[in-house]
């Protein structure tokens, strides 16, 4: 048990390092962890099997950048998040926020072919989603609170040297005990990270940002597709709950079950969908074969499948046609009513409805 009792209303400076192997391996977990990893894994060899991998990279991100600032309050529409894709500065405060949080994802993909997961990474990250500087926190002050009654569920730790200790236990928890499975690691290191709450803002978001690169820093995936954000926000009150239950009374079991339940919940669904986005794809490739087979290249669909908008500039850059002809090819597809047309200032944008629906419908439902 903690040596000092938690007081919410304390700085936790003395919050606990990560139980060893024998408290969070459980017969309850492992099991949980077995159906997990067979779930992750049909969702990795799923993805592969994806021909244009630009296909889930510019879609399924985009999902969990929405759900999870949504967890934090942060309200767009996915709509919004696609016509603003390459256009965030003309998006509104909580889309921009939204975009930047995507933004922070691949970013951090990218970041994991020059170094490993840590604190300097968990700095770049939040500075990304809140678009301004984030450093591990140096004042006095953090506490969170019931949104309903102002009542103080928690005060992290604080002073600048106390919190990159916690962070230094953090890493070596995520890169050293290798004896446990890694999705065990995840869901512990992803509750160690809030407990120790180190920025100002951002720390949910940069988490569930942490969340996706670690699975593909320890191989369970190839890209950053898993929408686990979906399954928090669909248990808000849980995922919180659960939270503070082990900051409590160290009640890891019940925590690690929620989140491994989620990963397997929510790889089937991913997968679900990416068996969709699939089938749309070849079904939109016959039609345009079978009306207009002389503008008919693979390359055509690719593009109109790498997101719900797509521009005239988007075909000439892919190398499908020059811009003349690239305006033609995306109005003849407006004609088959592939595509619709829609102003955005002087920018004409071709929206994909069909995938725009798809990527919004909870049940994978083709349209």
């Amino acid at each position: 048990m903690n040596s000092v009792p938690w007081n919410p209303d304390r700085p936790y400076n003395d919050l606990p390092p990560i139980p060893p192997v024998d408290r969070l391996e459980t017969k309850p977990v492992l099991r949980a962890c077995v159906e997990a990893r067979a779930a992750l894994a049909g969702l990795k060899q799923g993805a592969e099997l994806i021909p244009n991998q630009s296909m889930l990279i510019n879609t399924l991100p985009v999902l969990e950048a929405q759900a999870s600032s949504a967890i934090e309050n942060i309200v767009t529409t996915m709509d919004k998040l696609f016509e603003n894709l390459n256009s965030e500065d003309k998006a509104d405060p909580a889309t921009r926020e939204a975009l930047r949080y995507r933004s922070s994802l691949m970013d951090g993909f990218q970041a994991l072919e020059k170094y490993p997961l840590s604190t300097r990474m968990a700095e770049t990250i939040c500075s990304r989603i809140k678009g301004v500087d984030m450093h591990v926190r140096r004042v006095p002050g953090t506490k969170l609170a019931n949104a309903a009654t102002g009542e103080t569920i928690y005060t992290p730790p604080e002073g600048e040297s106390a919190i990159r200790d916690h962070l230094a236990g953090w890493e070596r928890f995520l890169h050293g005990e290798v004896e446990l499975d890694p999705l065990i690691r995840m869901a512990a290191g992803h509750y160690q990270f809030e407990a120790i709450h180190p920025f100002t803002d951002g720390n949910g978001r940069t988490g569930r940002v942490l969340n996706s690169l670690f699975l593909i820093q320890e191989d369970l995936l190839t890209l950053p597709i898993l929408y686990l954000s979906r399954y928090i926000i669909r248990h808000k009150n849980d995922y919180y709950g659960l939270l503070i239950d082990v900051t409590r009374n160290e009640a890891w079991e019940p925590w690690l079950l929620f989140m491994l339940e989620a990963v397997r919940e929510t790889s089937n669904w991913t997968l679900a969908k990416i068996q969709a986005i699939r089938t749309l794809a070849d079904d939109t490739a016959d039609r345009i074969r079978g009306e207009f087979p002389k503008i008919y290249s693979r390359e055509l669909v690719d593009v109109v499948f790498e997101q719900p908008y797509c521009r005239i500039n988007s075909l000439v850059q892919a190398g499908v046609a020059k811009r003349q002809t690239a305006s033609r090819y995306l109005k003849l597809l407006v004609a088959m009513g592939l595509l619709e047309e829609k102003s955005s200032g002087r920018d004409k944008l071709y929206v994909h409805p069909r995938l725009l629906a798809l990527l919004a419908h909870e049940d994978n439902r083709l349209e």
